[in-house]
């Protein structure tokens, strides 16, 4: 395998050539509530899988499609996903975790604190 496979850029350049192989700016593609649609239906696939034990390959397939919309859905709005990532994570890595119904949550807690 290529390194460049291993780039962000190279993986946001084949999401490019994607959308512009299907127009997808001129047809309708790009539009974000359409957008959102799929990444729910993409969800909704991820949560079949887990839920029915389905092979790890097949997860992985859906979770890549995911993944691929919403790098897409940052060409469509026109923002730059890359430096939206390491900002977030930044502020992630800043926040504090609790345990939530058994489950780690790491959050602002705005909504949990009494």
């Amino acid at each position: 395998m290529s390194s460049q496979r291993d780039s962000w850029q190279e993986m946001m350049a084949a999401v490019q050539a994607f959308h512009d192989k299907h127009d997808f700016k001129n047809t309708g593609g790009e539009e974000l509530k359409y957008r959102v649609a799929l990444m729910a239906e993409e969800l909704g696939e991820i949560s079949s899988c887990v839920t029915k034990g389905k092979r790890v390959e097949l997860l992985a397939e859906e979770v890549a499609d995911l993944l691929i919309l919403v790098m897409g859905t940052g060409i469509a709005a026109d923002f730059d996903l890359n430096a939206a990532f390491w900002n977030k994570m930044e502020k992630l890595m800043k926040r504090e975790s609790r345990m939530v119904n058994g489950h780690i949550r790491v959050s602002e807690f705005r909504d949990m604190d009494g």
